[in-house]
């Protein structure tokens, strides 16, 4: 079975929006939460994430969008999948400040058909890193209630001042998500480890301008990280989350952000 060994309680299908067949890993019951892996991919610390998920009585759907499933995070390949990643795929939008990737669309069809199957007031999402902002562009779509941001990483380029207050989200995304929050009583969390040179302040000041205290940061001292991965800590929910701590903190306050949203508990 390979790296996908790590996935062997998970039921696998191929989903297709019309413009897009990708596979996605599905686990659980109760209401649905779409994780949205990291790169370098599904890799196993993102399926410990999942799996959590699933234990705190969700449906958990883990959508395969680049890299091997199962494949250890630290794999050689890995920084090849990365460059794949920013030079290649056409799913994404890697340096538009005010523009959402093409790939939403598709996580928001998979959206429809997880609500639609499980149930509940809607639907959680978690992008994490490269697709870290997904969550909040994803609010277009009514089923999605509970938008998690964990070290959003787009757009790159943080040199530049525009970018690095970027958030990867067309204005009229943005302002569908106000007004949702508004409107409907919900709110998004973000988070990172301080001084995360993909995750700069200005982005995090931009989520606060933009949506007040509709918009919970979550913001992390590297000293409480596991060491791993990048040479500064970046990952919170999987590579550099310790099991107690800040760290283990955030993970329940996402945990149970999903569950109030969604209805499960």
């Amino acid at each position: 079975m390979g790296y996908e060994a790590a996935l062997a309680q998970y039921e696998k299908f191929a989903f297709d929006d019309g413009r897009w067949t990708r596979n996605v890993y599905k686990r659980g019951s109760g209401p649905a939460v779409i994780v949205i892996h990291e790169m370098p991919g599904l890799h196993p610390l993102v399926i410990r994430f999942a799996d959590r998920v699933a234990a705190a009585g969700m449906t958990v759907y883990c959508p395969h969008l680049f890299g091997e499933p199962g494949r250890p995070a630290n794999h050689p390949l890995g920084a090849l999948t990365m460059l794949g990643g920013i030079c290649i795929r056409r799913e994404f939008n890697v340096w538009a400040a005010d523009k959402s990737s093409p790939i939403v669309e598709w996580l928001k069809a998979l959206s429809r058909k997880a609500h639609a199957e499980c149930g509940g007031k809607g639907v959680g999402a978690v992008g994490m890193c490269f697709t870290g902002g997904f969550a909040l562009a994803m609010m277009t779509e009514p089923s999605v209630v509970a938008p998690v941001l964990s070290q959003p990483s787009l757009p790159l380029g943080i040199s530049k001042p525009q970018r690095a207050a970027g958030i990867g989200a067309s204005p009229a995304e943005v302002s569908c998500a106000r007004k949702r929050f508004n409107e409907e009583g919900l709110s998004m969390i973000g988070l990172r480890f301080y001084g995360d040179p993909f995750v700069p302040d200005a982005r995090f000041d931009t989520y606060r301008r933009e949506f007040g205290d509709k918009f919970e940061a979550i913001e992390i001292d590297p000293k409480d990280a596991v060491p791993g991965g990048l040479k500064h800590p970046h990952s919170v929910l999987t590579i550099n989350l310790a099991e107690d701590g800040p760290t283990k903190e955030a993970e329940r306050r996402v945990l149970a952000f999903f569950r109030e949203r969604t209805g499960a508990g």
